[in-house]
C-alpha cells in the first residue's frame, strides 16, 4: 500500500490545500483526497508536489513494506540446567551436526545479545527456535561451558584479537564435562580436585571422558574462599562459623568446585549440613553468589577472590586452584581453536587477568594432556 506525508509536510512549511492545490494545477479536494490516502496521483502530479515542497517523492510517498513469510522454527538442543520460557532469547552455535541454544538473561540496564528465541520447548534439553540471525555464523563459533569469572573477558579479547566469537555458558565443572562428553560443548572449563591425590582436573578428565582423545590447557590459577560484607561483620574465619545461629549461606549448585570445596571444609569441620542455614539455597556461578552477598540476601558465600573484589567484598582464602580448559584434539585442527589458543599465550591477555581478577597466570596456556 501507498502511504504518504503530504498533509504532514504542507503543513510544516506552511502552506495551505488551496494554495498547494494551485501551484500543482489541481484542485483542492485533489490535495485532501491525496492526504487522506483515498487517491493516489500520476507521475506528473506527484513531481510537481515534491518540487513546489522543496522534497523527494521518496519523502512524500513510500510503499508498506511486503510482509515476510515467517522463517520455521529450528530444532536445537538446549544447553541449560535452569528453567528457561517460551520467548526467552538465545545464542545459538553449530557442534558437529548439532544445533545447540544457549539461553541468555538480561543484565542491569541491558538487553542480552541474542539470535532468536525460544518458540517451544517440546522435551527436556530441546527447543524450537525462531532465529533472526544468519546460520552461517553459527558454525563460527566456540562455545564454552564453566564457571569462570574470567571467561567474557576471555571472550572479549578472542573475538578482538582473533574474530571468533566465544558463546560463554555458565555451569558448574561437572556439568561442563559432562556436556563435553556428550559432544554438545566445544570447550569445558573445570577446577575439579581430585581428594585421593590433590591433583586438578586431569583425574576427572580421564573418568568422565575415557579413552576419548582430548587436550587440557591451564588457564589460570586463583583463590577461592569465604566472600563475605565489606569488613566482614559476622567475623567469620572458618567452615565452623557457617552453623553459627543468624549466619546465612549461599550455597553453589552440586558438581560446582565450590560446592566440593564447602563439602570438604563443613566435613572436617565436624558440621552437618543440615545445620547450615542456607545450604540448600543455590547460586548458579561465583559471581552470582557473591552478588547475592552483596544484595544482602546471604552472609557468605564460597567463591574465587575475584567474584569478591567484583563487588567490593571482604574475602578470606581457603585454596589456590586451578582452571583447566579441556577440548577434544579433533578440534585442535580447527582455525577457530588455533585462534583461541594464540590468543592464551598472549602476554596482553595475563595482564589483564593478574589486574582484573588477581589470577596467577604463570601457567596459562600450558598444555598439560
Amino acid at each position: 500500500m501507498v502511504r504518504n506525508h503530504l498533509s504532514t509536510i504542507r503543513k510544516s512549511r506552511g502552506i495551505g490545500a488551496a494554495e498547494l492545490a494551485r501551484r500543482a494545477g489541481v484542485s483542492r479536494q485533489t490535495i485532501y483526497s491525496i492526504e487522506a490516502g483515498t487517491y493516489i496521483p500520476n507521475t506528473e502530479v506527484t513531481l510537481h508536489l515534491a518540487r513546489e515542497l522543496e522534497v523527494t517523492v521518496e519523502e512524500l510517498f513510500h510503499l508498506d513494506a511486503a510482509p515476510r513469510a515467517p522463517r520455521p522454527a529450528m530444532p536445537s538442543d538446549l544447553l541449560t540446567t535452569r528453567p528457561v520460557r517460551v520467548g526467552q532469547p538465545v545464542r545459538v552455535c553449530q557442534v558437529g551436526e548439532k544445533l545447540i541454544s544457549v539461553p541468555t538473561t538480561a543484565e542491569p540496564y541491558f538487553l542480552p545479545d541474542a539470535d532468536g528465541t525460544i518458540s517451544q520447548l517440546p522435551g527436556p534439553g530441546r527447543a524450537a527456535v525462531e532465529l533472526f540471525a544468519p546460520e552461517e555464523t553459527f558454525a563460527k563459533r566456540l562455545i564454552l561451558a564453566g564457571c569462570d569469572p574470567a571467561m567474557q573477558l576471555l571472550a572479549r579479547m578472542v573475538e578482538k584479537t582473533c574474530g571468533v566469537e566465544i558463546v560463554a555458558c555458565g555451569v558448574s565443572s561437572q556439568q561442563a564435562l559432562q556436556w563435553l562428553k556428550e559432544g554438545r560443548v566445544h570447550i569445558a572449563g573445570t577446577h575439579l580436585e581430585d581428594s585421593a591425590t590433590g591433583e586438578f582436573n586431569l583425574p576427572f578428565v580421564a573418568r568422565e571422558l575415557p579413552g576419548d582423545d582430548c587436550t587440557v590447557v591451564t588457564f589460570a590459577r586463583w583463590e577461592e574462599g569465604f566472600v563475605m560484607a565489606p569488613g566482614n561483620p559476622l567475623s567469620i574465619r572458618s567452615a565452623a562459623d557457617l552453623a553459627r545461629r543468624g549466619v546465612r549461606l549461599i550455597n553453589r549448585e552440586p558438581g560446582s568446585g565450590a560446592r566440593q570445596l564447602l563439602d570438604k571444609l563443613l566435613a572436617e569441620a565436624g558440621v552437618m549440613s543440615r545445620q547450615v542455614n542456607g545450604y540448600q539455597t543455590l547460586a548458579h556461578g561465583h559471581l552470582a553468589a557473591a552478588y547475592s552477598v552483596r544484595a544482602g540476601a546471604a552472609d557468605v558465600c564460597l567463591a574465587t577472590g575475584s567474584a569478591a573484589h567484583a563487588f567490593g567484598l571482604s574475602f578470606l582464602p581457603v585454596r589456590s586452584a586451578r582452571y583447566d580448559l579441556v577440548m577434544r584434539r579433533a578440534l585442535l585442527d580447527t582455525p577457530a581453536a588455533q585462534a583461541f589458543l594464540d590468543v592464551l599465550q598472549r602476554a596482553s591477555l595475563r595482564r589483564q587477568l593478574e589486574a582484573l581478577a588477581g589470577y596467577d597466570t604463570a601457567q596459562t596456556g600450558v598444555l598439560l594432556a
